[in-house]
């Protein structure tokens, strides 16, 4: 079925303003195009050729068709906000008058806290075995030492550069979402890794990528598959439990400095975090360890069980 040409184009230029003027990375104009595709082929089935004729009516029976089929809470949410992000715009363009998603709402999402490592499994991971001397085992490290001692998000790990790092001063500088920039600090067992790798890195390296901090054997800048493919091999060479991937080292690193220093808005800021509330989150893991931690010392924590157990008594 071809798309109305009145619908695509709107689509196209929408897509453009996130490309030009919001600069949202490629890999997010690519989500928001697909979200905003299956929002044309509903108004294709729906037998509307205009965005002006879209309601509410009609979002709510879009969402409700897609939660029918399987589409889950956090799809669902993050659909909506594509539709709602695009028909501001059209609002913008004066080429709508009202926004027909503002008021719909998606199902509630299950909440669920991130996964970490604790220190012991970091530790773990962390610890060289008899392949780290390769070139391939230096630069892997180098990564995950980095994930872990910064709080990085994988995209801005990606994109980092050689002169990103200050190996003087202790610092990367990341590019985080929206293009916006933040300086983070690295400890000192990132930065020799890093220099480690650094020594080895030319033996990858070509003119296309001479400025990447973290290139593929060949000579490409590393991609995102390729680094939670590594991450995870790591994870399960090292004897891990759980699978790993680049978001649990985040995860990590923000309930551990949380956990030591008690101080969120520090936190929140290497994490680059615009709202606390995100932050927030690694309050709840905190609560979790402090209450493992009650249940195991304190005397009298199980009192109440032991009480009970005694009434149940014959």
């Amino acid at each position: 079925m071809t798309a109305l040409p009145a619908l695509q184009d709107a689509i196209k230029q929408f897509l453009q303003h996130l490309k030009s003027e919001r600069q949202l990375s490629p890999l997010t104009v690519k989500h928001y195009q697909r979200d905003l595709q299956q929002l044309i082929n509903y108004c294709q089935q729906a037998e509307i050729s205009q965005w002006q004729s879209v309601d509410s009516h009609h979002i709510r029976s879009f969402i409700n068709q897609l939660h029918r089929r399987g589409a889950g809470p956090r799809s669902l949410q993050r659909l909506l906000s594509a539709c709602r992000t695009f028909f501001n715009y059209l609002i913008r363009e004066r080429q709508l008058s009202n926004n027909p998603a503002i008021a719909i709402k998606a199902p509630k999402t299950p909440h669920r806290l991130p996964k970490t490592l604790n220190i012991d499994e970091i530790n773990q991971l962390l610890t060289p075995n008899d392949d780290t001397d390769s070139t391939i085992a230096l630069r892997d490290f180098a990564m995950m030492e980095l994930m872990y001692s910064s709080g990085l998000r994988l995209a801005e790990l990606i994109t980092l550069n050689i002169d990103s790092i200050d190996s003087t001063s202790q610092e990367v500088t990341a590019t985080g979402k929206g293009r916006k920039q933040r300086i983070v600090p690295v400890g000192s067992v990132a930065i020799k890794a890093i220099q480690c790798w650094l020594k080895v890195r030319d033996d990858w390296v070509n003119t296309e990528t001479d400025s990447a901090l973290f290139i593929s054997q060949r000579g490409k800048r590393i991609s995102a598959r390729s680094v939670q493919a590594r991450m995870a091999l790591w994870g399960q060479q090292q004897g891990l439990g759980a699978k790993l991937n680049p978001h649990k080292l985040r995860h990590s690193f923000a309930t551990h400095v949380l956990e030591s220093s008690g101080d969120i808005r520090a936190v929140q800021e290497m994490l680059g975090h615009a709202n606390l509330s995100t932050t927030q989150i690694y309050t709840h893991l905190d609560f979790q360890h402090l209450a493992k931690v009650y249940d195991a010392a304190h005397p009298r924590s199980k009192l109440k069980s032991k009480t009970t157990n005694k009434q149940k008594a014959p």
